[in-house]
């Protein structure tokens, strides 16, 4: 069984261990801990539930955990350094489909790698919405007593199972809560939903930012401008993440074409990748956007990055005056991109969260909107534009409440569950 220690003869391991202590987490062997993380999808593979496990991973293994990520196969990794593993940390790409071989394949890698315990990283796109993910923790209690399987929900998007599944597709999120051994949400929204469903097991961590920010120094907006062939006389507002239909893609074009129909020199900057690699509706979507923004004559308008590294996201956050994240569902912390922006001390427009944040006060740390209103939208961009002084203390705003969602808390938080599933 897992537990807690402390071991100051083998502090050299964990120099950076959170809360200024040398904390291990050992199985009942006394060796550190062995933990399988499973992910639907990892770098080089794009998409926040991919960055988030990365992260998470070195995070652990930075206080000694062993991690081993179970991940898809890839055949081409592009630019492979960035995405070198540290130590501590395996990656096992080996999955080549999700569904139901998943368990027995699962099986096999627990005890290859002496797995302590599980970890499935979720959402549904990551695994193509295939619904014997759903039923994995209780096919896993079914074959293995010994090793415990916690869920951390990225979201609560329902799978896909098959056509006029109606209100069983939200039984399949219901029934992989309720046979896991403990569930992570990484936001209020989400920890509420469960809550109303008599769920007892439900731990709120939240996640951090996957771009690291990088010093810039004495950065040159004209030139990096030049460098991406941008209009050098207009106002930059930056859009990062990918063009899914619930970020919000559509406002923001018609919140453009207000601004400029007002008289205002301003485009947009799509930041990073456009589409990632799970969601295939993405695709769908951005297509249906590109006709939007010609359609409404916005598509000079409007210009793209392509994939960043966290340097090149940090420039060209620099180089906006401000970012658009118009989430049709509101604004939540489980959202990557928010977290991004966050810890880059940007000044945030976006749209008003569904369930109330404290941490938040609209004008303090983001301007809100309502979802789905473009005026608005174009409102408040309009006013954080043209009022220095407010766009300088949501910047500040920001970059204070990104020090809430530190990587090394949300390890330790993390690894805590672990091991309270272990003694279980």
């Amino acid at each position: 069984m897992g537990a807690q220690v402390t071991c100051a003869q083998t502090c050299e391991l964990v120099r950076n261990a959170p809360f200024g202590e040398c904390t291990h987490y050992l199985n009942g062997d006394n060796a550190p801990m062995n933990v399988g993380l499973i992910a639907g999808e990892y770098p080089p593979m794009q998409g926040g539930l991919g960055d988030f496990t990365h992260a998470l991973a070195q995070a652990m293994a930075a206080q000694a955990t062993i991690v081993h990520v179970l991940a898809p196969i890839t055949t081409i990794i592009p630019n492979a350094s960035m995405h070198r593993a540290p130590e501590n940390v395996q990656v096992h790409r080996i999955v080549r489909h999700w569904g139901w071989r998943t368990v027995h394949e699962l099986q096999h890698f627990v005890h290859e790698h002496q797995i302590d315990v599980l970890n499935l990283q979720y959402q549904a796109a990551a695994y193509q919405m295939h619904g014997a993910i759903n039923l994995l923790p209780l096919l896993w209690k079914r074959v293995s007593k010994r090793v415990p399987l916690i869920v951390t929900f990225h979201d609560l998007r329902v799978p896909y199972l098959f056509p006029k599944a109606g209100p069983v597709r939200w039984q399949a999120i219901v029934q992989m809560a309720r046979h896991a051994s403990a569930v992570i949400v990484t936001n209020a929204e989400d920890e509420a939903t469960l809550a109303a469903q008599h769920m007892n097991n439900v731990v709120r961590i939240p996640i951090g930012s996957n771009i690291t920010p990088v010093a810039l120094g004495a950065f040159d907006t004209t030139a990096w401008r030049r460098t991406h062939n941008l209009p050098e006389d207009a106002v930059l507002i930056g859009y990062f993440g990918f063009m899914n239909e619930s970020k919000g893609g559509e406002t923001l074009i018609r919140a453009l074409a207000t601004l400029r129909q007002r008289g205002l020199n301003v485009a947009v900057l799509q930041i990073g990748g456009q589409t990632g690699a799970s969601d295939p509706t993405n695709v769908a979507y951005m297509a249906q956007l590109n006709q939007l923004a010609q359609t409404l004559g916005m598509a000079e308008h409007i210009h793209a990055t392509g994939f960043l590294d966290d340097r090149g996201v940090g420039e060209a956050f620099a180089a906006c005056a401000c970012l658009a994240l118009p989430y049709r569902d509101g604004v939540s912390f489980r959202r990557g991109t928010l977290m991004a922006a966050l810890v880059h001390g940007c000044a945030i427009v976006t749209t008003t969260p569904r369930v109330a944040l404290p941490e938040v006060v609209h004008g303090q740390q983001m301007w809100l909107v309502p979802p789905d209103a473009p005026d608005q939208l174009a409102d408040g961009i309009q006013q954080v534009l043209q009022d220095e002084d407010l766009r300088v203390g949501l910047q500040q705003g920001a970059l204070a409440l990104s020090a809430r969602f530190g990587w090394r808390q949300i390890a330790a938080e993390t690894a805590k569950v672990f091991v309270n599933a272990l003694k279980s």
